[in-house]
């Protein structure tokens, strides 16, 4: 089955997960799509439940987390209604994702050519031959040097940029049809963060790739991403075009992002900070999640929690004090 171009590549209803013992909350009623070589930003603070989002769309929530409510349906198939063995079918084939830290996720005493091997063969049914031609070829993809040398290479053996380039590599070898990529420039210098950005673009602009980018980063997400999704404490604050986002942010939790972003240009001063801090899983309000450290809060914000409104037709925001909503939503497409 393939994607329309109206319709959402990737759609996300009410996704909610809690831990199992306690049942507290992790992730909170998030609803978003993702279109047809779209590029969608999950920014936010640490704790805020970005890479949890990864693990519950890839189902692989450790066993301390599980999801309690909502669905997931990618290309009109719905994974949260499918078996165990359909999910697990569908993750690396379908939707594939570039963990976080590579030399954590490659393994060490694997060749990495062996590791893109292993997934041709157990995905797309490569013989030993075939499986190494396509490995070669995906390595020269992302652009990896000398590619007939590096694929004996341990990954030990590889800079962080190219270990970073082998996981895209395999994440590409089943050809996914959504790849989710969990901070893939994190630790690595400007130089190198800039060519893989390039890099995912390329492979946006010639597969027609749909990706789900997680980053903490508001650079890289003016950057790369379409539209932005941002997470705090594990609930939608916004989610909006990022030339909005940049330009008209609407939460307060999103304007202190942005206002904490040094100016190069300026006179120098004070960094702006957010005081306080992200609020720890079992010790967050039912009501607004940030109006602790939010300079607008009123007393509305301490008993009720605000709905995700549109604020304009393309912009949602999760917060009392935006003028102009036009109706609460649950999911902003």
């Amino acid at each position: 089955m393939s994607a329309r171009l109206d319709q959402p590549i990737l759609s996300v209803q009410g996704l909610t997960t809690a831990l199992a013992r306690s049942h507290a909350t992790v992730l909170e009623d998030i609803s978003f799509t993702i279109a047809p070589g779209e590029v969608v930003g999950v920014v936010g603070e640490s704790g805020s439940g970005k890479s949890m989002l990864a693990l519950s769309l890839m189902g692989l929530l450790p066993s301390a987390v599980r999801r309690t409510a909502g669905r997931i349906v990618l290309d009109g198939d719905e994974l949260t209604s499918g078996s165990a063995d359909h999910w697990r079918e569908t993750r690396g084939r379908d939707l594939a994702m570039i963990f976080q830290e590579p030399m954590t996720a490659l393994n060490p005493v694997m060749r990495v050519g062996h590791q893109v091997v292993e997934v041709l063969r157990r995905r797309r049914g490569f013989s030993g031959y075939e499986a190494r031609k396509e490995a070669l070829n995906l390595l020269r993809l992302v652009e990896i040097p000398s590619p007939e040398k590096r694929i004996s290479a341990y990954p030990y053996e590889l800079s962080g940029g190219m270990r970073q380039r082998v996981m895209i590599a395999i994440a590409l070898a089943a050809d996914p049809k959504v790849l989710i990529a969990d901070e893939p420039t994190t630790a690595l210098d400007v130089t190198v963060q800039a060519q893989i950005l390039d890099l995912l673009r390329k492979l946006r602009r010639e597969r027609g790739l749909s990706l789900l980018f997680i980053t903490h980063d508001l650079g890289v997400i003016a950057e790369i991403a379409d539209r932005v999704m941002v997470l705090y404490a594990g609930r939608m604050a916004e989610i909006a075009p990022v030339r909005r986002i940049f330009d008209t942010p609407q939460h307060p939790y999103t304007q202190a992002l942005l206002a904490s972003i040094p100016d190069m240009k300026g006179p120098r001063g004070r960094l702006v900070t957010i005081d306080g801090a992200v609020p720890a899983i079992g010790s967050m309000l039912e009501a607004c999640r940030f109006s602790p450290r939010c300079p607008y809060r009123h007393e509305i914000c301490e008993r009720e929690r605000p709905p995700l409104g549109l604020v304009s037709g393309d912009q949602a925001a999760a917060c009392f004090r935006p003028f102009g909503y036009e109706r609460p939503i649950e999911a902003v497409s």
